[in-house]
């Protein structure tokens, strides 16, 4: 029975990334960033229900990365699809597509992760949702464009190059930090707190726009982690 609650949470995250894929193809950019950000946090929210409850299971694991591919792979794709689509006159008319390699590689994050027993406590390579939360995060900025980064976002190379990036991170082999708390001491979680009180101060001062910054920073203090003991 104590597995069908983070079951039921994995679900959620499921149903949010259905809600944000159906206003992706609506053109409803900015209600599909928020509903990618509630399955994330009912992404995180099934992990510590799996932890606090005991509840792990084989179908949990493999449900949970079913939602993940539909939530974290298929959304990130259309949207970079429709961000291409608008993003000038002239172009291929194969690039927007080019949004669903995010797609391809998250599968392949997904499967990798599955099947690789170095990642019980960590990560090797960028999560799908911290990628999928550097793409929901472009129609927000667009939409609340403080720092007159519209011409930017929307220039086909960048997103290109974007869409390139987050793929190779996505399976890179770079080992990165889990935010799972043994306990609060700072001894054993000084990285972790850094990283948490940089990432409130960047969305405090930028807002939408510190996502990609705060995704950025977790990558490099993921490398710096030596440092921290």
């Amino acid at each position: 029975m104590k597995n069908h609650i983070p079951n039921a949470v994995t679900c959620l995250n499921l149903f949010a990334g259905c809600l944000a894929l159906c206003n992706v193809f609506a053109g409803h950019l900015e209600t599909a960033a928020y509903l990618v950000g509630l399955a994330a946090a009912f992404d995180f929210a099934d992990g510590l229900l799996a932890r606090a409850l005991h509840a792990s299971s084989p179908i949990g694991k493999d449900l949970d990365s079913l939602a993940d591919m539909v939530s974290f792979g298929v959304v990130p794709g259309a949207m970079l699809f429709h961000l291409l689509g608008q993003s000038g006159a002239g172009l291929p008319a194969w690039l927007p597509y080019a949004g669903f390699i995010v797609t391809i590689f998250s599968a392949l994050r997904l499967a990798k992760f599955n099947n690789d027993t170095r990642q019980t406590d960590s990560f090797i390579g960028l999560p799908t949702p911290a990628c999928t939360l550097v793409v929901a995060s472009l129609p927000l900025i667009l939409v609340h464009d403080t720092l007159s980064l519209t011409s930017l976002i929307l220039n086909p190379w960048v997103l290109l190059g974007l869409t390139v990036l987050l793929s190779g991170l996505l399976v890179a082999e770079i080992p990165l930090f889990a935010l799972k708390f043994k306990n609060l001491t700072w001894a054993d979680n000084s990285l972790r707190f850094v990283f948490l009180l940089l990432a409130v101060a960047l969305l405090l001062v930028l807002q939408a726009a510190a996502i990609p910054l705060v995704v950025l920073l977790y990558v490099l203090l993921s490398v710096m982690r030596p440092a921290f003991g």
